[in-house]
């Protein structure tokens, strides 16, 4: 039952997860995210207006709270950051939702790894100075 369209749509749900994915990494400066948070997916509707963002973070579930009120009060941010690198003919609104699922496991330990690089580097360049 594949409906019409829905190829784009699933090219669209992957856009909007991979840049979101970017701006919680790069660019979105809340103290309260955890740095090792990542967009599982995202689902956004076929009239654009609005989308949903599952988000997991690694570790306990006050540190998932803290994130998730860190995203939603830079929400219009990252919506506006969207917008600037995502030319869709609306920017969704967007709804962030905890995602609980295990189902990231592989995928958090590479993050975790290039965290523990990234951190490594920072620590060298600043024993070098």
């Amino acid at each position: 039952a594949m409906r019409k369209g829905s190829t784009k749509n699933n090219r669209i749900n992957e856009d909007v997860a991979r840049v979101i994915s970017v701006i919680l990494r790069e660019d979105v400066k809340d103290p309260r995210i955890s740095p090792i948070v990542s967009v599982t997916e995202a689902i956004v509707a076929p009239d654009l207006k609005t989308a949903k963002i599952f988000i997991s973070v690694l570790g306990s579930d006050e540190d998932g709270e803290r994130t998730m009120e860190g995203i939603k009060s830079s929400a219009g941010y990252i919506r506006h950051q969207l917008a600037e690198r995502l030319n869709l003919r609306n920017t969704p609104v967007l709804d962030f939702i905890l995602d609980k699922s295990i189902a990231y496991g592989v995928d958090m330990s590479h993050k975790i790894d290039e965290v523990m690089e990234h951190d490594e580097e920072i620590e060298k360049e600043r024993g070098d100075k």
